[in-house]
């Protein structure tokens, strides 16, 4: 057991859920996602077990199964994917904590049934075909700057950033098989925010509503992401705190 002071609790997580503007079926993968850029590995199991007992929705209800099956593939996946923002180390302890407490019923085994395909686009899919996907993806994130962003990263220093980012939207992010291409922004968002990373939450919060979501699901996905890290002790710096565990400027929003 942590000895961390508690993020995650049964008011939250109810307050969560039953935000009016935050889509259906998304609360616990966001919330998962924003306590792994926490570092809080740790709270995820709560998030998780209170999904299951509670359901997916903004009301309780018992999940069947298939949901219970459902909300653990997408949180998997949220994490997966939020290792694109937010790096692998933290997506293997939050992966590793969420396994601790998975019914053995609800994992999904190497080599067996994957209900993202990735295996198969690895080693048998044609690499041109996944990259070309990515780079559709990239453009339908990043719209008509989608030059500009992909440039600067070429020009970095090293053409290699421009290279991983193509890796990822090409192998993780642009993969909607579990989750929509506005589902990832979400994950995107929720782990942008905990970082204090504007430039590149900007960028997302723009890409979800170019992935079909609306302003008031973006605001409110980046509302919730913004009230589990105040939860977790998250404040804003002014000149007297130049550093330390907060924000440097506003949040980005829509």
């Amino acid at each position: 057991m942590s000895s961390l002071p508690a993020i995650v609790t049964p008011s939250l997580l109810s307050s969560i859920r039953s935000h009016p503007n935050l889509p259906g079926h998304t609360w616990y993968l966001i919330t998962a996602t924003t306590l792994s850029q926490l570092n809080r590995p740790d709270e995820i199991p709560k998030v998780y077990l209170y999904a299951l007992r509670h359901g997916a929705g903004p009301a309780d209800s018992v999940a069947s199964v298939d949901e219970q099956l459902r909300i653990s593939r997408r949180m998997r996946e949220a994490l997966i994917k939020a290792a694109a923002v937010g790096g692998v180390p933290r997506t293997i302890n939050a992966l590793l904590e969420l396994k601790r407490v998975t019914p053995e019923g609800l994992l999904d085994e190497p080599e067996a049934f994957s209900p993202t395909g990735r295996r198969a686009e690895i080693y048998e899919t044609p690499t041109l075909k996944i990259m070309q996907r990515g780079q559709s993806f990239f453009e339908a994130v990043y719209g008509k700057i989608t030059r500009r962003v992909m440039g600067q990263m070429d020009r970095s220093g090293t053409e290699d950033l421009g290279l991983v980012a193509r890796l990822m939207y090409g192998y993780v992010l642009s993969n909607t098989s579990v989750l929509s291409a506005a589902e990832t922004s979400f994950v995107m968002i929720a782990g942008l925010i905990p970082q204090d990373v504007n430039p590149q939450l900007k960028g997302h919060l723009r890409g979800a509503l170019n992935g079909g979501a609306t302003v008031e699901q973006v605001k409110a996905v980046r509302n919730v992401v913004v009230e589990i890290c105040v939860a977790a002790g998250m404040k804003m710096l002014d000149a007297s705190t130049p550093a330390g565990f907060g924000w440097r400027s506003e949040v980005a929003d829509v």
